[in-house]
């Protein structure tokens, strides 16, 4: 069996890893492990993630979780552009020094919106005002950082060429984006850097990434999502209970 990514296209670090491993002619088994369903709680799926979380890689025996280990592990065994990873220490550890904020700054607030509008609303629940006014206040500090500290004027959040960081970065912005709150409003200099990778992008794998995220509003008002079985609904509501 060769490689094998287990995968929800509506998840950020899914999408990241599906387009990286797409872009670069990568070989893998798609995997759909629909969340929406329970699918990460099944008794099959337990036994490749006991989190119930994707994305997940599997490589003959060797598993590995979370994206950003996934990407560097797929950056290195494919010998990819160097721009993605590169083999400069310094330029290198500078995108570990984004993915270590990224994870605390940019993971953990911008999927919120999405749990406000489309999933907390699925089961029932409503997000309280106060909770989601404080959050945005959060993504616009952290879009501040963003910008002064890692963008600043340069093409890419490394230098010149896209990498990993970015990818990375791309998938928590189009997140609420997909959802109606463009985060990409009044902040031309990170207009322009997106603009930039969705030219690097060609427009087929755009639109095959971003299709399941982009229609989940219609689908909401058509009420065609799946309701999740009362096991994923136990674990929506821990997550939403975390929202600050």
């Amino acid at each position: 069996m060769g490689l094998e990514l287990y995968l929800d296209l509506l998840s950020q670090p899914c999408r990241a890893v599906f387009i990286f491993a797409k872009k670069n002619g990568i070989p893998f088994q798609l995997r759909t492990v629909q969340l929406l369903k329970g699918q990460n709680c099944s008794k099959e799926f337990l036994q490749i993630n006991s989190l119930q979380r994707v994305p997940v890689l599997k490589d003959g025996d060797f598993i590995l979780t979370e994206s950003s280990a996934i990407l560097i592990y797929l950056s290195c065994k494919y010998q990819v552009a160097d721009h993605w990873y590169p083999s400069d220490l310094q330029t290198r550890s500078q995108i570990q020094e984004y993915l270590g904020w990224h994870a605390y700054n940019i993971r953990s607030i911008f999927g919120v919106t999405l749990w406000v509008r489309v999933l907390a609303p699925l089961i029932g629940i409503q997000v309280p005002e106060e909770k989601v006014n404080r959050n945005r206040t959060y993504m616009d500090h952290a879009l501040q950082q963003l910008e002064s500290k890692f963008l600043g004027d340069k093409p890419f959040l490394v230098g010149q060429q896209v990498s990993l960081a970015d990818l990375m970065l791309l998938e928590e912005l189009i997140q609420p984006v997909a959802v109606g709150y463009d985060v990409f409003v009044g902040r031309p200099r990170l207009a322009a850097w997106r603009g930039r990778i969705e030219a690097f992008l060609d427009t087929e794998l755009w639109q095959e990434a971003h299709g399941p995220i982009f229609n989940i509003l219609e689908q909401m008002a058509k009420k065609t999502l799946p309701v999740p079985p009362p096991e994923t609904q136990k674990n929506m509501l821990f997550r939403i209970s975390k929202i600050p």
